[in-house]
């Protein structure tokens, strides 16, 4: 059940140049999995609005989640700003999320392009606890490889980066070829140019792929309307080729959508 509830902060710290990871202490956490997020509210009384965060982390013996993300704007950097012993009011469990037992047995490759990285490390915990044979790689635009480590200590783990100074010079999908990766499934997180770009490798190699798209939020429950991505079938109830991002998404199989 979504909720607005007020979290503590356990840990707020810089990884690199503008990407903060904050844990929070909040009794939500049974209810997070891969792909979903939550929506945090600052403290600025004129920014009402929530701030939709990926999970990156989640520990239910500690009740805590781990966000890590981007301060870009002043609402993010705002939130950055906070510090360990503040709370935060937050609205989640939110989103519909990569189906862990539906891959269950599969061998995987997880795809993360900048922000979209962060997502993938609680979902290569999950595949990887299962068995699952996972791979992943992870795209940069430079030299910060926020979470590579931590990638590292779960799965194989590949780099892929914009100016070359790790791993493959170029995309995810650069590094996907240069290392002759291979696997069954795809998930994938990342700008919209990234995950076009997956969808299409993964038709021409005949791979599923599923992919969370990033989109802007306003309300996050699917009341405003204002985060639609187009489908290729309609939608039952509106009879329409439209699903809401934060509701039917942030996940979707790749071939049910058009980018």
């Amino acid at each position: 059940m979504k909720r607005k509830t007020t979290a503590l902060i356990l840990e707020q710290r810089r990884l690199c140049q503008g990407i903060y990871s904050m844990t929070l202490k909040t009794d939500l956490t049974a209810e997070a999995g891969p792909g979903q997020f939550v929506g945090l509210y600052t403290k600025d009384a004129s920014k009402l609005l929530m701030r939709p965060i990926s999970i990156c982390d989640a520990d239910t013996e500690e009740s805590s989640i781990r966000l890590v993300y981007r301060a870009a704007g002043g609402g993010t950097i705002g939130l950055s700003r906070l510090a360990a012993g503040e709370t935060v009011e937050i609205l989640g469990i939110l989103g519909n999320g990569y189906d862990t037992e539906a891959l269950k047995g599969r061998k995987l490759l997880l795809l993360g392009g900048g922000i979209g990285i962060p997502p993938m490390l609680l979902l290569a915990k999950k595949l990887t606890d299962a068995g699952n044979d996972v791979t992943a790689v992870l795209g940069y635009a430079d030299k910060n490889a926020f979470l590579k480590n931590e990638f590292d200590d779960v799965c194989r783990t590949y780099t892929a980066s914009m100016d070359g100074s790790i791993g493959t010079k170029g995309t995810v999908i650069d590094a996907l070829n240069e290392n002759l990766i291979s696997a069954d499934t795809v998930c994938a997180c990342g700008p919209l140019p990234m995950l076009k770009a997956v969808k299409e490798y993964a038709a021409d190699f005949g791979m599923k792929a599923y992919i969370s798209l990033e989109e802007r939020m306003a309300c996050g429950v699917g009341a405003c309307l204002g985060c639609m991505v187009k489908t290729v079938e309609k939608d039952e109830h509106t009879k329409v080729n439209n699903a809401r991002v934060c509701t039917e998404g942030p996940v979707f199989d790749a071939a049910a959508v058009v980018l």
